[in-house]
């Protein structure tokens, strides 16, 4: 039996590239029972002019949401740099112990993906990001009554992860519904948030610890972000399709009390067909290896920065270009593979940002010892070219879900691979740390002073990304082809 809809065409895909174990059936569904026409959109209904605006307002409330949320977690770097250098609460703390706090928020964001899809299908995703606003308000004004390192681990580090997952994916789970032959560039925007919220939060929080104290930076930055995310909650909203297909899902029932519908909640598992097929786990082994990278660079930029003899204002600068690269990425990568291809575009990312740690960053490490300007040259442009094609792969990997697997399947597929991508980086970033201190040894950088060696993370990201980038390859492959479909 096919699949039902696994895939959705777009402009320039034509049906009879599918692969066989992914081909659309329009007729039937799994159980055998006649596909509902009716819960497809008409072509006037999603161009009417209604719908175009909120497509429109759902962008700019997305973009919103993850210039907040994980704006500010991707500057976790600012607080990972000081807190090294802080006593009380981190004294004798490793970076590797550091560095967990930052991980855990980022990876909570993404495990808990199938929980939080399921409760914006069952609740609305209004009322999922403004509990998620009210989590993230809570835990960092808890955090900044932190005392000792397990303090910052459970507000800093889980429940700041919770909060940031409650905003994130009902952002991420709605949009693409609004969106077909522009989805790219669409999601490029939206995802440009985490760039952009990176080269405003890096520098705006680095200057507020100086000024008013890391504990009143994180009650000031809690309120702002608190505000702001409750005022994007109240634009978020289903596309009508998605609607419909919700409202089958989760009928009325007698009770419409929160308590009663948070028992009838069904986690949206994925479709057996779906997940025993190469396509899948090809995808998911990608999703974790670059997630297991992707963050490392991102959490040590400043750190690093500072055993090539920049001060620690310039070491968090490099956040800021990083984010920043990230975010023109995004956008200008996402416009270019609504007419290249998706897929194409995303092997693309994974090559070049391969390229880019074990040909740049690497040989930085090294150059460290002796020839500090070329180390600095080396860093500044892996920072760049990291921060352009890294990025992009985030914003195109929800795009290349819709592709693969069809609009009807993205939730369940969606949460689950996000999910997967969380406990990458729970496993990636942590390692890299525990690589740092374990090298010991500080090493003599050409600038006059000593640091610690960085050469085992720079191997480690590169190589996770080459593995990534076989996995693209696969999928690649599996989908049609080298040269028979445009994705």
């Amino acid at each position: 039996m096919a699949l039902p809809s696994s895939r959705v065409p777009h402009e320039g895909m034509e049906l009879q590239n599918m692969p066989a174990e992914l081909h659309i059936s329009q007729q039937t569904s799994r159980n055998g029972s006649a596909y509902v026409s009716s819960l497809n959109p008409t072509l006037e209904e999603r161009q009417s002019p209604r719908n175009q605006r909120r497509a429109i307002l759902t962008v700019i409330a997305a973009f919103t949401l993850t210039f907040t949320g994980c704006g500010l977690n991707f500057a976790f770097g600012v607080y990972q740099e000081l807190y090294e250098t802080l006593d009380g609460p981190f004294s004798h703390a490793s970076p590797a112990a550091i560095d967990l706090i930052g991980t855990l928020a980022v990876s909570l964001m993404t495990i808990c993906s199938p929980l939080a899809t399921a409760w914006t299908k069952a609740y609305s995703p209004r009322t999922m990001t403004l509990i998620g606003g009210s989590i993230f308000l809570l835990a960092n004004v808890l955090a900044s009554f932190g005392q000792q390192l397990w303090h910052f681990l459970l507000t800093q580090g889980v429940m700041l992860g919770c909060g940031t997952c409650l905003t994130f994916i009902p952002a991420m789970t709605i949009a693409p519904g609004w969106f077909d032959g522009r989805r790219g560039f669409a999601m490029g925007i939206i995802l440009s948030g985490t760039g952009v919220g990176g080269v405003v939060w890096a520098p705006a929080l680095r200057s507020l610890n100086a000024s008013i104290g890391f504990r009143n930076t994180l009650r000031l930055t809690g309120g702002i972000a608190f505000i702001l995310i409750c005022t994007a909650a109240f634009v978020l909203k289903w596309d009508p399709d998605s609607e419909r297909r919700i409202a089958v899902e989760y009928p009325p029932t007698s009770s419409t009390s929160f308590g009663a519908r948070f028992i009838h909640v069904r986690i949206p598992l994925v479709n057996w067909r779906i997940a025993r097929s190469k396509i899948f786990v090809a995808e998911a082994l990608g999703a974790m290896l670059q997630a297991a990278a992707y963050y490392t660079p991102v959490y040590f930029f400043s750190s690093y920065a500072r055993t090539l003899g920049y001060s620690a204002a310039s070491g968090a600068s490099f956040i800021a270009i990083s984010n920043a690269s990230s975010a023109m990425g995004k956008v200008v990568l996402g416009y270019i593979a609504d007419r290249t291809g998706r897929l194409n575009t995303l092997l693309v990312c994974t090559i070049i940002s391969a390229i880019s740690a074990l040909g740049l960053w690497f040989p930085s490490t090294s150059a460290a010892v002796g020839e500090g300007q070329k180390a600095k040259s080396l860093f500044i442009a892996f920072t760049i070219l990291y921060g352009i094609f890294a990025g992009a792969y985030v914003s195109l990997f929800p795009t290349v879900l819709v592709e693969l697997f069809g609009v009807q399947h993205f939730a369940s597929v969606n949460g689950f691979l996000y999910m997967v991508r969380g406990f990458g980086t729970l496993l990636g970033t942590p390692i890299a740390g525990a690589l740092i201190h374990s090298s010991g040894a500080r090493v003599s950088t050409g600038f006059g002073h000593k640091a610690m060696d960085y050469t085992k993370p720079s191997v480690m990201v590169g190589s996770l990304l080459a593995a990534a980038t076989v996995s693209v390859f696969w999928i690649r492959l599996e989908a049609g082809g080298v040269a028979k479909w445009k994705a």
